[in-house]
């Protein structure tokens, strides 16, 4: 009796492996802090952090941008499967451009003068007609602590449609500059970010020329073979994302909610589930590459925006930690 028992118990063990083995079955990797650590998170039933991979197979993917918009440029989500490309940005200087070796996850956006940046990249959401070249100018004399008067006019007056008037003077070291230059966040001027603002400081005006130091033409040192090029990441508020940057410029990015994150019901309450691609940057999960702030979508287009009271009740979106530069690696 005790015999026939074991057996049934082995069998059926034998089964359930068999069982799972057939699907594809995703466990999401999630840099949610600014480490270079990346945890495995714990599988719930009522909102995992895993997903069937069959449930999306052959499935071509719905246009991101057809879904409505928050006044701060935030996608308001619904169920299903989405992907759409946007203009990227160079946020570290000095590494190797992505390329089909490199896997990305995610990272908090954080940076020297992080509002500052964030706000430019917000604001560029809505002045899509900007010259992205501009932009990332203005990005890399932001994060390397360059001197705003030396910017060129152009840049400078990208400047001007992007930022506040607060944030320009804090560029030219401003109250607020020079008390924030006095603490810890000081930008990292070793290396490539020091011969960054060396050229601004030279009035160099040559995109070629910061480019030729921000970002290396260079195979990327993998240091973890094991993170696929296709990993999801989970979200809180129980949708998953993921990444393909096709160079520093521009990445794909395609995002699957789950049929039952979120409802009709949910929305009618406030309850949104949002994407704010502001908030994150594009990380290296396996390698050295690029870390890339996220812009407006590559394609613009007229889209529904729905006023959003950001002080109501709405699912969680990922928390952002502002930290000394040097915690980038």
């Amino acid at each position: 009796m005790v015999k026939n028992l074991l057996h049934l118990v082995y069998g059926c063990i034998i089964l359930a492996a068999c069982n799972a083995s057939s699907r594809n079955v995703v466990r999401s990797f999630n840099r949610n802090t600014i480490t270079d650590t990346f945890t495995v998170t714990a599988a719930i039933d009522s909102s995992s952090h895993d997903f069937d991979t069959m449930t999306i197979a052959g499935k071509t993917a719905a246009s991101l941008l057809d879904l409505p918009v928050t006044q701060d440029g935030a996608i308001i989500l619904s169920p299903g499967f989405y992907e759409a490309d946007f203009k990227s940005y160079c946020l570290q200087p000095g590494t190797p451009d992505p390329s089909s070796r490199d896997a990305y996850g995610q990272q908090v956006l954080n940076t020297y003068h992080r509002d500052i940046v964030e706000t430019a990249l917000r604001q560029s959401l809505i002045k899509t007609d900007l010259d992205q070249r501009n932009i990332q100018l203005l990005l890399w004399s932001i994060v390397s602590g360059s001197s705003f008067d030396r910017l060129s006019p152009e840049v400078q007056q990208t400047a001007g449609q992007l930022l506040t008037r607060k944030q320009i003077f804090e560029l030219r070291g401003g109250v607020t500059g020079m008390i924030k230059r006095m603490t810890n966040y000081i930008p990292n001027n070793s290396g490539d970010m020091a011969a960054i603002k060396g050229l601004f400081e030279k009035g160099a005006n040559s995109y070629e020329a910061f480019e030729k130091i921000a970002v290396r033409h260079e195979p990327s040192i993998i240091t973890d073979p094991n993170y696929r090029r296709d990993q999801w990441n989970w979200q809180p508020g129980g949708y998953f994302l993921r990444y393909y940057p096709a160079s520093y410029k521009q990445l794909k990015v395609q995002v699957y909610v789950p049929a039952n994150v979120t409802s009709a019901a949910a929305i009618a309450a406030g309850k949104y589930l949002l994407f704010d691609p502001v908030l994150l940057m594009a990380a290296p999960a396996n390698s050295n590459a690029q870390h890339l702030g996220i812009g407006a979508p590559v394609i613009g287009i007229l889209r529904k925006v729905i006023q959003v009271n950001t002080n109501g009740p709405k699912l969680p979106k990922p928390k952002t930690t502002a930290k000394s530069p040097k915690a980038i690696s």
